[in-house]
């Protein structure tokens, strides 16, 4: 469905008699009727003379912010994702990589706007691709438990009700989140302090609607309203966002809860729920569904996965391990609604400096920031510290808006306070605190929690001395962290002190860097850049260097898997792939820190039967053909790759066949035969990278097969999530882009019998090869290869071990070959067999199994072995050691 967003501007809005309002400006021609407009309704006794100025003064303070803003653009980062055709500004501060598009203004530009905030600078929280929507074809159901369901299209919600537009703030309950990370890392990203934003939104009342549609009673079990929008998402093994409210609260004329439509006089943004979305004033940002399809009204709340696995404020003891083990995302006295009491210090900003001289010395300096409250609450009061607390100074408040005739506020206000120049300098750090009407007020300290949401200590602001220009003295200013994975802040300095602190002794030398020895050694990532070989690899990981020089050859995953990463920051890749054991091991290599110079599953853990490897579906071989030099290759070391879905194609009721088109026609992927490659997605907000062996012909031009196993949630008790990528890539559409990056592993095979194992060479006449569920495709790959070559002579033993027939994959391929090829035999284990003629072995892998199928140790013979861990060391380790293979040097596992 394409998007109709080109004409969404109904343009500002003039005032007229009795509070309707029709257009400033001819502006594009409109679909439906007039609208019945109450502009700014607050519903108080005011004369229409003061209705007039305070419209008036909201519509001049969004003309004026729009005449000060840049034009938005298809912005190149988001060229190769689902968001292409999306306009954004480009000052936005993304917080996810590329996608989904998360973000926030940077804090000094959000405030220069004021109370109203831009649409290209208001926060943006999406988790997914955004939807292509048709005004002209959208519709939104009412159903469940009431009297009469209904389809609205969006001409009805616009012209058979009667609409409300007033301002309101929107915060994401995880603003200020970063600086829960920084103190320990929780499950979500790096929102800075500008997760809030305020617009006057347009819409019709929630409660009209429900009114409209006859909703019953709580007597007869309407007790939730749920909400559902139309993205496509990967949590909880695919979904739509959803959530839920209580009926009282979706009732409520006092909550003002509206359908919104229209942004700041305009329709509404693709990223802001283009053409409907839902606004609950003083609600978090997490229960305002975009792109809104569905209301069913309940008895029981939302049985969406957003709804559980989001927004809930756990106890500090309480770990992502914890919470999944223990199902505390289920225990109902831990979800948010409403927000808490917030304020932040926005003047000075972060590293402003302020010369001290008799200029500035003689006149005050003005502090200032923000501040709000949940559930209509009015902030009351704000108070400023320059004493860590031993005493406040209360600060002048500014509120906007007015009340609604409930004495409800909204809105975010603004706070300010002049100060003494030197009392600044006498000052270590500046700090803020709020009250509101019901006298809540912030924690003094941080309260950790595993969703980093609701963060609301007092904001501080450190300040140091420092000499900007020669011959003159000023104060420079910290604000606690930068948003995202930028650099900066004094809570990241002190972090990386403690870190220093703790690791100085464990810093060892490498060959490559004889001359650093210290945490305090700092360095350019300009010089970073330049260590991006194995006779020197630097890596950076939350802003300490590390030269991994001298564990090349030790990694587990080969030394491909640190040099496509040497000489940059891999922080992100590395926090995808890594245990809490690699990330200390981490430690003793660590070598300095980064000179900051701008400032502008399907898992081993996670899926049964898993390896790190897909499959391919190959009805025929063809003849191995050299790649011509004028072939361009995909795949570069330390880049990410995108490529598309072209084709999707079900195997089975769990085997999809995806295919990914290279970046052009003419592209060859470029993988040594046995290696593997990195899909990269980021799902449910954090990236998640996992490896797959392509197994069509190395010299396939234009694409690359993968066939992957789906491991749904809720078929394996062990494992009730699923594959979080295998989910991910089964429910994603067409065309949509996947990063891939490689090629990585230590095996690969150069033909005739000879392999590189860690860049060393191996050979073989005859080859066990032993395979577990996915991980048959690195195997394939190698047997694909050596039939190819009719001058191959390598004799090859395949024993392919499956929960059941169902699950052996590439099998019509493999029983293909083994009729038409001697050199290769194929014999499966199943752990059981729902046929009586199953020819072959039930059960597990055993000494009996490989001494009948696969040949003795010996001088000429590898073991090439891939599939889940406990296979690898109970049935195949144990029993090739047996049969006198000598483990370290004969056993290559991939």
């Amino acid at each position: 469905m394409a998007a109709s967003v080109d004409n969404r501007q109904f343009r500002r809005l003039e005032p007229a008699m009795n509070g309707v309002y029709t257009p400033l400006k001819p502006g594009p021609t409109l679909s439906h009727r007039p609208v019945k407009h109450v502009l700014v309704d607050h519903g108080h006794d005011s004369s229409s003379e003061d209705e007039d100025n305070e419209t008036n003064h909201y519509k001049d303070m969004i003309i004026k912010s729009n005449n000060e803003l840049e034009s938005s653009i298809l912005d190149p980062k988001d060229g190769a994702t689902a968001d292409n055709w999306i306009e954004r500004n480009p000052s936005m501060v993304r917080l996810t990589g590329k996608h989904p598009f998360n973000s926030e203004a940077p804090l000094n530009r959000l405030m220069h706007h004021g109370f109203i905030t831009p649409v290209p600078l208001h926060y943006v929280r999406n988790h997914g691709a955004v939807p292509k929507a048709s005004w002209d074809d959208w519709t939104v159901e009412v159903t469940g438990l009431v009297k009469r369901p209904m389809k609205l299209t969006m001409d009805q919600l616009v012209n058979e009700f009667k609409s409300r537009e007033f301002p309101i703030t929107l915060v994401c309950a995880g603003n200020r989140r970063k600086e829960q990370n920084m103190t320990k890392q929780t499950i979500g990203f790096n929102w800075g302090a500008a997760a809030v934003s305020t617009s006057v939104w347009r819409g019709v009342p929630l409660r009209d609607v429900l009114k409209r549609c006859g909703i019953f009673s709580k007597k007869d079990g309407a007790l939730n309203a749920c909400f559902e929008g139309a993205d496509n998402l990967p949590g909880g093994g695919g979904s739509k966002y959803g959530t839920s409210i209580k009926k009282e609260f979706a009732m409520d004329p006092a909550r003002d809860i509206i359908l919104a439509y229209m942004q700041n006089g305009e329709r509404l943004a693709p990223d802001h729920g283009f053409p409907v979305r839902l606004i609950i004033p003083g609600f978090i940002g997490g229960r305002m569904v975009k792109w809104l399809k569905r209301i069913i009204v309940t008895t029981k709340e939302s049985e969406s996965y957003y709804h559980y696995k989001d927004n809930r404020v756990l106890p500090s003891r309480v770990d992502a391990e914890l919470a999944n083990g223990e199902a505390w995302w289920y225990k109902p006295e831990y979800i948010i609604n409403e927000l808490n009491i917030n304020s932040v210090i926005t003047t000075p900003c972060h590293e402003e400096i302020l010369p001290l001289n008799s200029s500035t010395t003689q006149r005050p300096y003005t502090l200032r920031g923000y501040a709000y409250s949940g559930a209509g609450k009015k902030v009351t009061r704000v108070e400023v510290t320059l004493d860590g607390g031993e005493t406040w100074q209360v600060c002048t408040l500014d509120h906007p808006e007015k009340p609604n005739k409930y004495g409800k506020f909204w809105c975010w206000c603004f706070w300010s306070l002049e100060v003494e120049v030197l009392d600044l300098l006498g000052a270590e750090e500046i700090a803020v605190r709020a009250w509101d009407e019901t006298h809540n007020t912030q924690p003094e300290k941080l309260i950790w929690n595993v969703m980093g949401m609701m963060n609301n200590c007092w904001f501080r602001v450190k300040s140091n001395v420092c000499k900007p220009h020669k011959g003159e003295i000023g104060i420079v200013f910290e604000h606690p962290t930068l948003p995202g994975n930028q650099s900066g802040g004094w809570m990241a300095k002190e972090r990386h002190l403690e870190k220093s602190t703790d690791a100085n002794q464990t810093l060892k030398k490498s060959v490559s860097s004889p001359f650093m020895n210290t945490a305090s050694t700092t360095f350019p990532m300009s010089e970073v850049k330049k260590h991006n070989s194995s006779d020197s690899a630097w890596i950076v990981v939350h802003g300490h260097i590390y030269d991994c020089t001298r564990f090349l050859k030790d990694h587990p995953g080969g030394l491909d898997s640190i040099l496509i990463n040497a000489g940059s920051d891999c922080t992100e890749e590395f926090e995808a792939i890594h245990s809490d054991k690699a990330k200390k091991l981490l430690e003793d290599f660590r070598i300095g820190e980064l000179i900051v110079t701008d400032y502008a599953s399907d898992s081993s853990t996670s899926s049964p039967h898993n390896s790190v490897h897909g499959a391919s579906n190959m009805s025929s071989l063809a003849p191995i053909k050299e790649v011509a030099p004028s072939k361009p290759v995909a795949l570069v070391p330390s880049e990410k790759i995108p490529c598309r879905l072209i084709k999707k194609t079900s195997l089975s009721h769990d085997v999809r066949l995806f295919r990914f088109a290279l970046p052009s026609e003419d592209h060859v992927l470029g993988l040594p035969i046995g290696k593997h490659i990195f899909l990269c997605a980021t799902i449910d907000d954090k990236l998640c990278m996992r490896a797959y062996t392509p197994t069509s012909t190395i010299d396939e031009v234009g694409h690359f097969d993968l066939v992957i196993k789906v491991y749904f949630k809720g078929l394996h008790p062990k494992f009730p999530n699923g594959g979080l990528m295998s989910q991910y890539l089964d429910s994603l559409p067409l065309e949509s882009v996947v990063d891939v990056k490689g090629p990585l592993g230590h095996i690969e095979y150069t033909g005739r019998g000879n392999f590189l194992v860690h860049g060393k060479p191996k050979f073989a006449k005859k080859l066990a090869m032993l395979a577990g569920g996915t991980g048959i495709t690195p195997i394939f790959q190698v047997i694909q290869a050596i039939l190819k070559d009719t001058e191959d002579e390598t004799e090859m033993y395949v024993v392919y071990a499956n929960r059941t027939e169902e699950d052996i994959l590439l099998r019509e391929e493999l029983d293909g070959w083994a009729k038409k090829h001697d050199r290769l035999k194929v014999w499966y284990v199943v752990q059981e067999s729902i046929r009586d003629e199953w020819e072959y072995s039930v059960g597990f892998i055993t000494e009996s199994i490989l001494r009948e199928h696969v040949p003795e140790g010996s001088s000429d013979t590898l073991a090439l072995a891939c599939g889940p861990p406990p296979m690898i060391q109970f049935a195949v380790q144990s029993n090739l050691e047996k049969m006198n293979y000598d483990i370290k040097d004969s056993l290559l596992v991939f």
